[in-house]
């Protein structure tokens, strides 16, 4: 009902101006208290602490009306807040970072959640470094996917892109050598992949039931993955390969019943062994990437890789703006059977870089399928207000998708968001 609806958002907003209210008005007293040494003097000695983060509003607005029961309406609002603590710990040549997560969504239940994004030791020796705690690693090249990155679980509630992250625990020592540099992972705890609920859009029909996850291993979330990887930069080459062993951060989807007797996907996550390569060649002004991987033990082993090219026109119509044209080709050897909707498609975009002093950018793709010619087209951009604000705009479309397709069941979804995050 609109009472009701209106009722949500007052609360969320509520919520938000007063979560606002505290940082603002507490922050930079904090920072400087920090900035002293004072709020930690009594546990560390010599140490550099650095205060910072951001905090914001995200409203989202769909074109159409919702096409399953429970979801919410066309627009959605939120309060997000990542505050981060730094310590350099100068005498102990180590440092610790800790950054958590907060969302309060309108609608969305699974939405509304908390994470540790970061709460990572680190200790820097002369060839080595050595990382404990709750971290984030990042690996890849290509812009449309990310096949090698297989270190973080996904928060797909957080967003349908793929690119937010959860914290893993973990034990990372890497070596460093002028042959290269090899990163062991020791990950002793899984985190099981976010989804939207039943209010939330941009979710599967029918839903995923999280309640109901299973596990290959019988240690389940207990069970101890490892990575490996070897990076090296030779001129203007850029190159890793990785190997995986342990729980798949992509679950497989199985059709089942909840407590309703509804149907629903139930995520089964596999154990797997992945190898990666990710190689990038900087030429001028070309850039040359390839992501490709060969995972067993999820169904039938199979290949997958993502290879493309980015050129960028400096300073264009002789002003200070760059324009780079970026085309991708992503490839799944299982073609229609594999669970992704990315495994013959051609990505092209376009990425402006105006280089002022509000830092302002835009990226604007599409994905096609080969096949189909279906579209998935997107649009992100981002512009700095004054020293504290900066205004993000998305936007995703989903045109022309068969009923075979997996985003057929989002059809519906496309979507404009603004956020409006104050940094501190």
């Amino acid at each position: 009902m609109l009472w009701l609806s209106f009722a949500r958002k007052y609360y969320v907003l509520t919520q938000a101006i007063l979560y606002f209210c505290f940082i603002s008005a507490t922050s930079n007293c904090l920072a400087n208290e920090l900035q002293a040494g004072r709020f930690f003097s009594t546990i560390f000695s010599n140490t550099e602490v650095k205060w910072s983060g951001y905090t914001g509003l995200e409203l989202r607005t769909f074109q159409n009306g919702p096409q399953y029961s429970g979801q919410s309406g066309r627009t959605n609002l939120s309060f997000v807040l990542q505050p981060e603590l730094y310590l350099s710990l100068t005498d102990r040549n180590g440092s610790l970072r800790f950054t958590p997560f907060f969302r309060v969504d309108e609608h969305d239940g699974d939405r509304s959640h908390y994470d540790i994004r970061e709460l990572l030791w680190e200790k820097v020796g002369r060839d080595w470094e050595l990382r404990a705690g709750i971290g984030k690693v990042f690996w890849g090249v290509t812009e449309s996917q990310h096949l090698v990155d297989i270190i973080n679980q996904t928060d797909l509630a957080e967003s349908s892109d793929g690119e937010d992250k959860l914290g893993q625990p973990m034990i990372n020592l890497a070596l460093i050598r002028d042959w290269g540099t090899i990163d062991l992972f020791v990950l002793p705890g899984f985190r099981e992949r976010t989804f939207p609920g039943v209010e939330g859009r941009l979710r599967t029909q029918p839903r995923v039931d999280n309640d109901q996850r299973s596990y290959q291993s019988s240690r389940k979330k207990k069970h101890i993955d490892y990575a490996i990887r070897w990076s090296h930069s030779v001129g203007d080459w850029d190159m890793g390969v990785s190997h995986f062993i342990g729980t798949s951060r992509d679950p497989s989807l199985v059709a089942g019943t909840d407590h309703t007797n509804q149907t629903v996907f139930i995520p089964f996550y596999n154990l797997i062994h992945q190898t990666g390569l990710d190689i990038q060649a900087t030429k001028e002004n070309w850039l040359w990437k390839l992501e490709a991987i060969r995972r067993t033990g999820q169904g039938t082993s199979y290949n997958a890789a993502t290879a493309g090219l980015e050129y960028t026109f400096y300073g264009i119509v002789e002003s200070a703006t760059d324009l780079g044209i970026v085309l991708e080709y992503l490839y799944d050897n299982r073609g229609d059977a594999a669970p992704t909707a990315l495994q013959d498609d051609v990505m092209l975009a376009a990425r402006f870089t105006l280089n002022d002093v509000q830092s302002t950018e835009a990226l604007i793709g599409v994905i096609v399928d080969d096949r189909s010619h279906a579209r998935a087209l997107s649009i992100e951009a981002s512009r700095r207000l004054g020293n504290s604000w900066k205004l993000g705009i998305e936007a995703r479309a989903y045109q022309n998708f068969p009923a075979s397709d997996l985003l057929y069941t989002i059809r519906n979804d496309d979507y404009i968001q603004i956020d409006l995050n104050y940094y501190f």
